[in-house]
């Protein structure tokens, strides 16, 4: 389960090359701040960036189009109810720039292992009991490592992940790892932050006490976050 130190990486952010994904290799990967990309025709490679996109729970900004999407309150937010819906919603939305190689047959295995063993969670947007949006990641401690989301209808996945936000500040949690930078995160108070300190924040993060488990959302936060 030993990876180098990720603060060796080379100038594209590779830490280890090869490997498997088994649930044990992806904790101790995640806990160390390194991440795998699936990419067709190379060996499975393993990556701390220069620079990390992370959003702290307790910092999240909701801007005034968001906020005005929440008021109509259209979406069911919950918690760990529909994850292998989630992982399918997120593998059938098309990511930009990437050739859908990236969630492959054994991530899917593993992070569904994970999420029955209470250290992967997703959260889901509902309407009229049609899963419409969501998001899912691994918990390590006081840090939540993002993986992907998708939406089937406007502002699903926003709404989704900013009630994940304040749910997680209310918890205590210090930092959502989002990998890389999107406008929609940006707007949410998501800020680039150089390896090292990073680093130093996820072994903070992931030696905080937070044991695996079942997530639930707080009633008041079921139709979305408290503006």
């Amino acid at each position: 389960m030993a990876f180098p130190d990720p603060r060796g990486a080379d100038a594209s952010g590779v830490v280890a090359v090869g490997g498997d994904v088994r649930p044990e290799r992806l904790l101790s990967a995640y806990a160390q701040g390194i991440f795998p990309w699936p990419c067709e025709g190379y060996p499975l490679l393993w990556h701390s960036p220069p620079e990390r996109f992370v959003l702290r729970p307790a910092g999240v900004r909701i801007n005034r189009s968001l906020a005005k999407a929440i008021r109509k309150r259209p979406y069911e937010i919950r918690l760990d109810t529909a994850f292998s819906q989630v992982i399918q919603g997120c593998q059938e939305s098309p990511r930009p720039g990437q050739d859908g190689t990236w969630l492959t047959p054994e991530l899917r295995t593993s992070f569904t292992e994970l999420h029955r063993r209470g250290w992967a969670h997703c959260a889901e947007a509902w309407l009229d009991g049609r899963l419409v949006g969501g998001l899912y990641g691994l918990a390590i401690g006081g840090m939540f490592c993002g993986e992907s989301m998708f939406a089937r209808a406007d502002d699903a996945s926003k709404i989704a992940l900013a009630t994940l936000c304040q749910q997680l500040a209310r918890w205590g949690f210090a930092l959502l790892d989002a990998q890389v930078e999107t406008p929609h995160l940006a707007a949410l108070g998501a800020r680039m932050v150089p390896r090292s300190a990073f680093l130093a924040e996820v072994a903070r993060a992931a030696a905080m006490p937070f044991p695996p488990g079942p997530w639930r959302l707080d009633a008041e936060l079921e139709r979305g976050p408290v503006l």
